[in-house]
């Protein structure tokens, strides 16, 4: 059990890129919150911070972020379903763009995108009694840089 090989949260070093859907404002600007102030907990050397129009968009402002030569980037916002079927198109999109970017890429995208039923479920998971999701992806993307290395040395 001695090759186990995990990822640190050590920031030192890296260029983040954190870009917030705001649409449902109330909601992505908490998690965007939380994932600056925990990047800055984890002293990044760089921290990138732009918004775009809704969670939709997010994988483009993504990729450019990573074209700019950012090490990762933490992908915000709140899909919250409505009465249409449009949250499912949205969530679907955004999620196969997110993944499809770190494949393509190698670098990591943490998904800090929620997707709830409802306008309680999203605050929960922004600072509330389910924590601060941004700062969760924040924490991911930081630990899969730090992995993504240490596999390559080893």
């Amino acid at each position: 059990m001695g090759n186990i090989l995990q990822g640190e949260w050590d920031g030192s070093g890296l260029k983040i890129g954190v870009v917030t859907a705001r649409f449902n404002s109330e909601v992505t600007y908490l998690l965007e919150e939380g994932a600056l102030k925990e990047l800055k907990t984890l002293g990044c050397a760089e921290v990138k911070a732009v918004r775009v129009p809704g969670a939709f968009e997010v994988p483009l402002a993504a990729k450019a972020l990573l074209d700019a030569g950012y090490d990762g980037v933490v992908a915000l916002g709140a899909v919250i379903r409505g009465e249409t079927s449009h949250y499912d198109y949205v969530c679907s999109a955004v999620e196969r763009g997110c993944t499809e970017l770190q494949l393509r890429t190698g670098k990591p995208v943490g998904f800090g995108i929620l997707t709830t039923d409802n306008d309680e479920q999203a605050m929960d998971r922004a600072g509330g009694k389910h924590g601060n999701k941004g700062a969760e992806a924040a924490q991911v993307v930081v630990e899969m840089l730090r992995l993504i290395k240490r596999i390559g040395t080893k």
